[in-house]
């Protein structure tokens, strides 16, 4: 049973790249961060190219220049305009562009002026992509392959050319008092400023391999002068371009090179680097170590040990761990200023207070544990009359239900009209904001449709328009009575309702089922599992669930669904937009993801029993059935908490689903526990969707997998320039829109080639639309 388990666990999940997230500061598009008057350039905004780190030091002085309150800031010689802490492409670029707007600024560096660049290896070859990208400011960059001392030359001329000379010390944090920001220097001197652009980069720890011997003196992180090692036996680790570049320089210079990496192919590092790994592993110069780890380093050899569990032990001179650096996470810290993945004291207790709120809001909704609490205020039963003080017009016609102002007044009496009129708000606030933000025309249409099917099929309908074709006389005879009673049932006595003797707490019929149009089985479970089977209902569930939705998640994917019509897809693109890089990734997140599919069959399992219910009405199953779904049963009250009422549709999709927005993104319930979703999943494993990318473009910036609030290690594929057809992508865009060098898009694959049938006609790319519009331009 455990076998089969796995099998399917990994044919609908474990597949997938399942890397995680490197935590970095948290910084907006304009590199400001938490603390007011602090921006983030640079490498640490997540895109290592040189043309972007210039591109950002420059664009973050205008954003300061263009801030009205730094224009009306107080001029004194003891307050620098700006503080630039970092003396590479980044800084200097921002440096540039303060001298040419006139500002007071300081550059401070702790080493020496572009010190990254400086410590690259000899002759190594760096992009300067993309070609046609010019970034903004002065500092800019010509040919597209460049060695480093041709670099570095350039670099220094320009920053001779501007006259920038940076100030040598390390500052430690940065501090905001008295209302000014403060770099704060390891010899306790503090320099002030209105504002502190922060252009560090990677300045971090190397990253260490955490095996006995890493620290003996012939293990280097950083390689300087390849023919240092000719002749030696050198092992070099890591699957970066790093690592590649400095085995190929090293075999060059007749060294005898091992390279060591722990996954089973490269997926991070230009096509070209691999192309020559493998040349001089074919021709004897290199030995290739896939799915291999160091376990232990001494004077004379060193133990390598495979997947496999196979222990190995080379002879050994020289070891380079080409592991590449961490984010400098401490000065963060220090600095207060927000990191991925990370919260504070104070943090905590915003999100214990959050999810108390929304357990007070869905108890309240709800009629819940609590309920007599909440029925000590008489809102919203007693709203109608509030408002009738408020005029004569309002009181005459709340008297009358068929005018619809009558019936707005007894949808004033019901909790789920305020919930969904707040939810309906929320949207629409937040995605007039994300539409904003985004300016692609994916996100405008698909905004503009889910605030549509919010305010229409799942507000105005249900609460507004059924009620009141209703007290009109719309479902009293004919065929209107038909579709009345079939998807509508009454609450009240036919002849009450024949005779117009309206209920006083509320509408008449249960107009709430309209919300299964959109919402299918097995979310809509109220419309399906009922005391008596109701044909309707059942005919659309069956259609909706295995039918039309399937054809779309075929042609569309999942996403068609998830982030197109359902409105926790629409709060999630919209409220939770922001909040996106906080989904955690990684092997043991991904685990959680069979949540739905454990939930889903429980809902199968409902749904077997509720038939027998239907078929045999005097058995057992029906009272189990009604103590499983509502927790109605009063002789098993503690038993009611745990029914699918209270543990998913109140907890799981409700409390921990907003709850968690702030905390692990907009998309935790649907990703690991909605069931529709999980049955998706299975749908989704046929479906022609993919993300297509092309490698040649792929700079491994992580941006794309950092910001998919699914999950997603959407960079894996990429690298590869293989489709992306994990069945968790919701199509939102946000990787898409992200990519800093167009490399994804939307398309359609052949399931049994993989190869792109066509794209998406749609622009969800801001780059790939630039290219268009330059291109129409030639």
């Amino acid at each position: 049973m455990l076998a089969i388990v796995s099998k399917y666990h990994h044919w609908l999940h474990g597949q997938w790249p399942d890397a995680k997230v490197e935590k970095l500061p948290v910084s907006q598009a304009n590199g400001t961060t938490n603390i007011p008057g602090t921006y983030i350039v640079g490498d640490l905004t997540g895109v290592p190219l040189l043309k972007f780190s210039a591109d950002t030091g420059a664009k973050a002085v205008q954003d300061i220049l263009a801030d009205t309150s730094f224009s009306n800031r107080k001029h004194t010689a003891e307050v620098a305009d700006i503080v630039i802490i970092g003396g590479g492409v980044s800084g200097y670029s921002a440096a540039i562009s303060a001298k040419e707007a006139g500002l007071n600024f300081k550059l401070i560096e702790a080493n020496a002026p572009f010190s990254t660049v400086n410590n690259f290896p000899h002759g190594k070859p760096i992009y300067t992509y993309p070609t046609e990208m010019t970034p903004s400011g002065k500092l800019q960059f010509g040919q597209e392959v460049v060695d480093k001392e041709s670099l570095l030359t350039s670099l220094q001329a320009d920053a001779k050319r501007h006259d920038i000379n940076p100030e040598i010390a390390n500052v430690t944090h940065i501090e905001r008092k008295g209302g000014h920001l403060h770099a704060v220097l390891d010899s306790g001197e503090r320099i002030s400023a209105h504002r502190i652009i922060v252009a560090i980069g990677r300045s971090g720890n190397y990253r260490k391999l955490n095996v006995p011997g890493e620290t003996l003196e012939k293990v280097s992180n950083r390689l300087i002068d390849p023919s240092q090692y000719q002749g030696k036996k050198l092992l070099v680790v890591g699957g970066g371009d790093s690592a590649l570049e400095a085995a190929i320089s090293c075999a060059n210079y007749d060294a005898q090179v091992t390279l060591c990496h722990r996954q089973a192919e490269f997926s991070r590092p230009k096509p070209e680097n691999v192309e020559q790994v493998n040349q001089l592993v074919e021709s004897g110069q290199l030995d290739l170590k896939m799915s291999t780890q160091v376990t232990e380093i001494t004077e004379d050899v060193v133990n390598l040990t495979n997947k496999k569990g196979e222990q190995q032990t080379l002879a050994n001179d020289e070891v380079l761990l080409a592991t590449g650096r961490e984010a400098p996470l401490e000065f963060f810290r220090r600095s207060k200023i927000q990191i991925s993945g990370e919260s504070s004291f104070s943090g905590w207790l915003a999100f214990a207070l959050f999810m108390l709120a929304m357990f007070a809001l869905y108890d309240w909704k709800g009629y819940g544990f609590v309920n007599a609490f909440w029925s000590t205020f008489t809102f919203p039963n007693n709203m109608p009359e509030v408002i009738s003080g408020l005029g004569s017009w309002w009181s005459s016609q709340v008297e009358d239900r068929s005018t619809l102002i009558g019936t707005i007044a007894m949808s004033l009496k019901s909790r789920s009209f305020y919930y969904t009129f707040l939810y309906t708000t929320l949207i629409a606030i937040f995605g007039w904001q994300r539409i904003q933000r985004s300016k692609t025309p994916y996100v405008t249409v698909q905004t503009s449709v889910l605030f549509t099917i919010q305010l229409f099929p799942l507000f105005l309908l249900p609460e507004i328009i059924l009620p009141w074709i209703g007290y009109n006389g719309g479902f009293d005879a004919g065929w209107g009575k038909a579709v009345g009673d079939a998807l509508f049932p009454s609450y009240i006595s036919a002849q009450d309702l024949a005779n117009h003797v309206w209920p006083d707490w509320g509408h008449p019929r249960a107009y709430w089922h309209a919300y299964s149009f959109i919402f299918a089985w097995p979310l809509g479970v109220y419309t399906v599992f009922t005391d008596q089977p109701q044909v309707a209902w059942l005919a659309i569930a069956v259609v909706q669930t295995f039918v039309i939705i399937p054809l779309i998640v075929y042609k569309w994917g999942k996403g068609a669904y998830c982030s197109w019509i359902c409105s926790c897809g629409a709060m999630a693109e919209t409220m939770g937009d922001q909040q996106r890089h906080k989904m955690p990734h990684g092997k043991n997140w991904n685990k959680l993801n069979m949540l739905g599919q454990v939930i889903l069959l429980a809902a199968f399992v409902m749904l077997f029993i509720r038939i027998m219910g239907w078929i045999y009405p005097e058995s057992w199953m029906n009272s189990m059935f009604n103590l499983l779904l509502k927790g109605e049963n009063q002789n098993y009250e503690l038993v009611n908490a745990f029914s699918w009422k209270w543990v998913v549709d109140t907890f799981m999709a409700g409390v921990l689903g907003f709850g968690l927005y702030f905390k692990y993104s907009g998309r935790t319930w649907c990703r690991f526990a909605c069931p529709l979703a999980a049955l998706m999943h299975i749908y989704a494993r046929f479906s022609k969707f993919a993300i297509a990318a092309d490698k040649s473009k792929c700079i491994s910036c992580n941006q794309c997998t950092s910001q998919c609030h699914q999950g997603i290690d959407v960079m894996a594929f990429a690298q590869k320039g293989k489709p992306m057809v994990d069945p968790q992508c919701v199509r939102c865009s946000a990787c898409v829109q992200v990519c800093p060098t167009g490399t994804l898009s939307f398309a359609e694959i052949d399931r049994a080639t993989s190869q792109v049938v066509k794209t998406g006609k749609l622009a969800a790319s801001r780059v790939q639309m630039a290219e268009i519009i330059e291109v129409k331009n030639v």
